[in-house]
C-alpha cells in the first residue's frame, strides 16, 4: 500500500471520464494522475441508485489504497448517487464531483431553449431536480435521455455511422430548435461531432469537464497540495486486456487535438 498521498485519481464508469482527464492534464501537467474506468460494469446510467453507489464505493476503496490527495468522480451518474457519502467516508481526501453545466447554459441563454442530455438515472435524481429548480426557471429545458450512446463510445464508435443514426433518431425532432445542449454524461463529449451534425452548428454544446478540472486545481491550491513534478499518467480499467486501455489513450489524443 502506498502511504504517500500524491496521486489524483480520476474515476468513471468507463472511458467517458477521459473527457475530464484531458482538462486536468492541461491545467496541471506536473501532477500524477491515476485513471480508473469500470467498463466491465458500464453503463451506470441504467442501474439503480444503490447499485451505482455500491460500484462507486468499491472503486473508491481500491483507489484510496494507492495513496490519493484527491479523488475526481468524473461520472455524472456516480456523482449523483454517491458523492455526498464519499465525502463523509473520506473526510481527509479532497473529493470532487461533476455536474451538468446547466448553470452555464442558463447564464449564456437567459430565456433560451436548452436541452440536457444525460443518463436516465442522472435525469431522475434529486441532484438534477435541484439544478433544474435553480437554473432552469428562466429557460425552457428539455430532458434528452440518450440510451445506447455510452455503449457506442465504450466500443470505440463515438464517431461512426451507428452514432449518426442513433443521434438522428434521438435528436432529430430538435434540429435547429435549441440554443444549447448540456452534455450531462462524461461519455457524451466524444459524440459531439455526431450531435452537432444533427442539431446544427448554431447549437452550443456545453459540458462540465473544464469546470471540474478548475475546481480540482482550486481545492488542491487551497490545501497547498499542488505539485510541480514531471507528471505521470497511469490508466487502468476493470476490463481485462489491452484494447480498452488503447481506446482510452486514443480518446485522450483526440481530446488534445481538439
Amino acid at each position: 500500500m502506498n502511504t504517500k498521498k500524491d496521486f489524483i485519481a480520476v474515476f468513471d464508469s468507463g472511458v467517458g471520464g477521459i473527457s475530464v482527464l484531458r482538462h486536468l492534464l492541461r491545467l496541471m501537467p506536473g501532477e500524477r494522475f491515476l485513471y480508473y474506468g469500470d467498463s466491465a460494469n458500464a453503463p451506470y446510467g441504467t442501474r439503480s441508485r444503490e447499485e451505482v453507489k455500491k460500484l462507486t464505493f468499491a472503486a473508491a476503496e481500491k483507489l484510496m489504497e494507492q495513496g490519493l490527495k484527491a479523488l475526481v468522480v468524473a461520472c455524472n451518474t456516480a456523482t449523483s448517487a454517491a458523492i455526498t457519502d464519499l465525502r463523509q467516508a473520506y473526510p481527509d481526501t479532497i473529493v470532487i464531483g461533476i455536474e451538468p453545466a446547466l448553470k452555464l447554459a442558463a447564464e449564456r441563454f437567459p430565456g433560451g431553449r436548452i436541452g440536457v442530455m444525460a443518463t436516465p438515472m442522472t435525469l431522475r435524481e434529486e441532484k438534477f431536480e435541484g439544478l433544474l429548480h435553480r437554473y432552469g426557471q428562466s429557460s425552457r429545458v428539455y430532458r434528452l435521455p440518450a440510451p445506447g450512446l455510452v455503449e457506442l463510445v465504450e466500443s470505440g464508435r463515438a464517431d461512426s455511422p451507428e452514432m449518426d443514426a442513433l443521434m438522428d433518431n434521438l435528436l432529430g425532432p430538435y434540429r435547429g430548435q435549441l440554443d444549447a445542449v448540456v452534455l450531462g454524461c462524461t461519455h457524451y463529449p466524444f459524440a459531439a461531432a455526431a450531435i452537432s451534425r444533427v442539431l446544427g452548428e448554431k447549437t452550443l454544446l456545453l459540458d462540465g469537464g473544464e469546470g471540474t478540472a478548475r475546481e480540482t486545481q482550486r481545492r488542491l491550491a487551497a490545501a497547498e497540495l499542488l505539485s510541480e513534478g514531471p507528471g505521470e499518467l497511469v490508466i487502468r480499467n476493470s476490463l481485462p486486456g489491452r484494447e480498452i486501455i488503447d481506446l482510452c489513450y486514443t480518446l485522450l489524443k483526440q481530446g488534445s487535438e481538439a
